[in-house]
């Protein structure tokens, strides 16, 4: 039975071939990416390790917020004079190190990077674990001096001499750029600007007085451990951080794993995805290759192969299937991996590919998904194979299944897509975010798995709508075409089902995405009083300069500012809530339009007050006039009186959970050195509001990290941001076409070798070449398009209920975008036609008395 099963395997390599790219492409995006982030923490791990004193005294964290305020936590650089005095040290330094700086050259271009990562601003201080060496001129020595890493240097062609405008939070100041340094180790992407050591406070922080942390070295023979006991004990219990150079290291790379993650479920999601739609693929391709070996299962069998055996020999195939498909799949993981780091590279990174990290974990899991799906997706074939009877070698072997009845897979499907459809039912009728989702989810999946056992039972009465202008339109050849693909529903409801999958995808995550930009439309339109808005791309804030300018532009009436405050609020139920609140001057009534349940803007402005979204409130037993106590950053504590309940939608912007705001005057009391995240903008009484927009802009010239925006540039930013989302879910959808595509190949391939001799017999009665050609590619394109169809119809449904999740957070305008809908269809024609070309090239150069003489 072994040598039989190698001899079939070997004998069917062309057929499996398809089956296996399935395989390698699944493997392959779990290899690239386990190996790329594995690469990326063992050598930040070694920059962290390598650049960490052996103990770091800090401001202490206590409030996460995924919002920057601009304001720089501090501790008293005489700490470092202090902490030098305790036993066991060698040496403490006071540090100052910001990133709410902009950088820009001579000709107001910023020379940060472009890619998220940060640009700092750092004290000149030379140890054994500085990251860079001077490689060019001369360290910085005066207030006026200024060193640039060699990286950024090189990318916005800035030299020695050359003048750069430093915009920080006290203000900004000219430098020349006196020297490059060049990292030692790997550059994580960022600018770097080194300043002389006795200027950096004073530019960076504003007072002389002031530090970023207290780097402490540790004498010989003193454990870190040991010594960050003692300079606790030195420091008191201030409101300070203290780590060693492993947690040091341990919590910078925990902060770089959040970066990397995003990278590897993307990239996870990818082989989901190549997964998920390779197991149609080889279910399918391993059902036909059996219904074509009936006979040869039968003789098998007939000399005394029992059932088992039979079952085992399929089985090992599916094996032997997914070890070359894994093996073929890590070697291409790896290529890819190398593929992200000169990425990465390109982008500032400096990674090297040849220390590249191959784990243990990632060849095992690599093998472990490619013979683990293959083993899965053909066990239902290796049973149907092991029922082939003995009497099947005495018989002309039929295609397998066509003739079954459906009913069971009526019944399964029935079950589960009732409970998927009463899952979703719930989804949309839920009141809570929380719940909402998880049904959600739920009937997402439940429904998805009804459509895949339910589609042969849908393939009759759908394709004969499909392809009923068929027989009009392209005679015999068109009818033959669509009782081909209505011939076997089994294998073109599983060879639909790879495309269903994708575009299910894509038409939920549509619907969702165009439902996104048509709320966040109408609550601009809704909220937004503003003539322009001036802020960051990206959010970030800015410095007191940029309000200053444009409060100073000929025809500028009013100027609201915004900025933001990490919070912890504790509520009357118990809770204690950490979010990010939202600061406003006064008069923002005439900029931004808000509802409110109870109360004013005055009265959320005031002196001790605060406003709150109305459902939150109800949600935590807040009533207008309670009286919470909220914590702010640096162990500052405040009661605040809620003075008014907004009725505002959520996705207004006005705030984030909870849709908390104050008077600006709270944030600059709580969160000192704190910068604005935004201006709102009206022109002045009888101004040209047109006109304004040019001499704002001319006033920005000098400040490029913020842009003026009226309503329609708002909208289309917030477009922007929500079509990134789109993509990855179109760059999924390609992968999904890709394999799908292999898929419809694969079974025309297998079908053109189980008709061979059906295609002889209708060449010998005159069908032409090109008349073939044409039948296998409507065959295709009728396949093709009843995948799609199910699924957008899938999607469809799937995207309204994301809607009544989002509405729930305010979001509660629906959207369906009809022309990608449309455009949709139109190209699973196009793919279908496309998956065709050769196995109808193949079909069409069949010898005819070789075909009529096959068996």
């Amino acid at each position: 039975m072994l040598k039989a099963t190698l001899r079939s395997f070997l004998a069917h390599k062309g057929r499996l071939l398809l089956s296996a790219l399935a395989v390698v492409l699944s493997v392959a995006f779990v290899a690239g990416s386990l190996i790329f982030s594995d690469t990326v923490t063992r050598t930040f791990d070694r920059l962290f390790a390598s650049t960490s004193a052996d103990v770091t005294v800090q401001p202490k964290e206590d409030l996460t917020s995924s919002v920057p305020t601009g304001a720089v936590q501090t501790v008293p650089a005489s700490l470092a004079k202090r902490l030098a005095g305790v036993p066991g040290v060698a040496s403490a330094h006071a540090d100052v190190s910001v990133q709410n700086v902009t950088v820009v050259d001579a000709r107001n271009k910023s020379v940060g990077p472009t890619t998220g990562a940060p640009t700092i601003a750092t004290d000149w201080f030379v140890t054994h674990r500085s990251p860079v060496k001077l490689t060019s001129g001369h360290a910085p020595r005066g207030a006026g001096q200024a060193m640039l890493d060699a990286g950024t240097a090189d990318r916005k062609h800035v030299a020695i001499g050359d003048t750069l405008t430093v915009m920080a939070q006290p203000g900004s100041f000219r430098v020349e750029v006196v020297g490059i340094a060049t990292f030692t180790t790997t550059n994580p992407g960022a600018a770097l600007v080194y300043l002389a050591p006795e200027t950096a406070a004073a530019k960076l922080l504003g007072a002389t007085d002031k530090a970023t942390s207290i780097s402490v070295d540790a004498a010989p023979g003193v454990d870190d451990a040991v010594l960050k006991k003692r300079v606790a004990a030195a420091v008191g219990a201030g409101p300070y951080e203290l780590k060693t150079a492993d947690e040091q290291a341990k919590s910078s790379a925990e902060a770089l794993g959040s970066f990397l993650d995003v990278i590897k479920y993307v990239m996870l999601g990818f082989a989901g995805i190549a997964v998920l739609v390779g197991v149609f693929l080889i279910v399918n391709t391993f059902s036909m290759l059996i219904a074509q070996r009936t006979r040869e299962l039968g003789l098998l069998r007939a000399l005394g192969a029992d059932r088992r055996q039979v079952r085992r020999s399929v089985l090992t195939e599916a094996v032997l299937l997914g070890l070359v498909g894994s093996t073929l799949g890590l070697a291409a993981g790896i290529g890819l991996a190398v593929g992200l780091i000169k990425l990465m590279t390109a982008f500032g990174m400096n990674l090297k590919a040849t220390e590249m990290v191959v784990g243990w974990p990632t060849p095992a899991s690599s093998y472990v998904v490619g013979v683990g799906v293959t083993f899965v997706a053909a066990y239902l074939p290796a049973r149907r194979a092991a029922s082939v009877s003995p009497m099947a070698a005495l018989a002309d072997a039929d295609v397998a299944g066509v003739g079954r009845p459906l009913k069971v897979r009526a019944v399964v499907g029935a079950v589960v897509g009732a409970l998927g459809a009463a899952a979703l039912v719930g989804c949309a009728t839920s009141s809570r975010t929380a719940s909402a989702a998880s049904l959600l989810g739920l009937g997402v999946v439940l429904t998805l798995i009804a459509t895949v056992i339910a589609g042969p039972l849908l393939v009759r009465p759908v394709i004969r709508v499909l392809g009923g202008a068929f027989p009009a339109l392209f005679g015999s050849v068109g009818r033959m075409s669509q009782r081909n693909a209505l011939r076997n529903p089994r294998r073109t409801g599983a060879t639909a089902a790879a495309l269903m999958v994708g575009l299910a995808l894509v038409g939920g995550m549509s619907v969702a995405s165009a439902s996104m930009s048509k709320s966040f439309d109408q609550q601009i339109d809704k909220t937004l009083g503003a003539d322009y808005v001036v802020q960051n791309a990206n959010f970030t804030p800015f410095s007191a300069e940029v309000t200053d300018a444009v409060r100073r532009t000929e025809g500028v009436g009013l100027v609201v500012r915004q900025r933001f405050a990490p919070i912890a609020v504790r509520l009357p139920d118990g809770r204690r809530v950490e979010t990010t609140a939202t600061g406003y001057d006064d008069r923002v009534d005439d900029v931004a339009h808000v509802t409110y349940a109870e109360g004013g803007t005055a009265a959320a402005l005031a002196d001790g007050a605060m406003g709150m979204d109305v459902d939150f409130a109800r949600d935590h037993g807040v009533r207008l006039g309670s009286v919470l106590p909220v914590e702010f950053p640096g162990d500052r504590t405040a009661s605040l009186k809620v003075g008014a309940l907004t009725d505002q939608d959520a996705a207004d912007g006005f705030g984030t959970q909870g849709g908390l705001f104050f008077g600006i005057a709270t944030v600059e009391k709580y969160v000192p050195g704190g910068q604005d995240t935004a201006l709102y903008v009206n022109a002045r009484s009888g101004a040209d509001v047109d006109g304004l927009r040019p001499r704002l802009e001319r006033t920005l010239d000098a400040y490029p990290q913020v842009q003026v925006r009226d309503q329609a540039d708002y909208k289309k930013l917030v477009h922007d941001q929500i079509a990134v989302l789109l993509y990855l879910v179109y760059a999924l959808l390609g992968l999904a076409i890709v394999i799908a595509v292999l898929g419809v190949v694969n079974t025309l391939a297998l079908s053109v070798v189980e008709r061979t001799r059906e295609i002889g017999l209708l060449r010998a009665i005159g069908l032409g070449r090109r008349q073939l050609r044409r039948m296998i590619r409507l065959e295709s394109v009728v396949i093709a398009v009843f995948g799609a169809v199910l699924g957008l119809a899938l999607g469809l449904v799937w995207g309204v209920c994301i809607q009544q999740v989002l509405a729930l957070q305010g979001m509660k305008a629906l959207a369906v975008p009809w022309g990608t809908i449309v455009a949709v269809v139109v190209g699973s024609a196009v793919v279908g036609v496309v998956a065709a070309l050769l196995p109808a090239l193949r079909a069409s150069r069949l010898n005819v008395l070789a075909a009529i003489a096959h068996d």
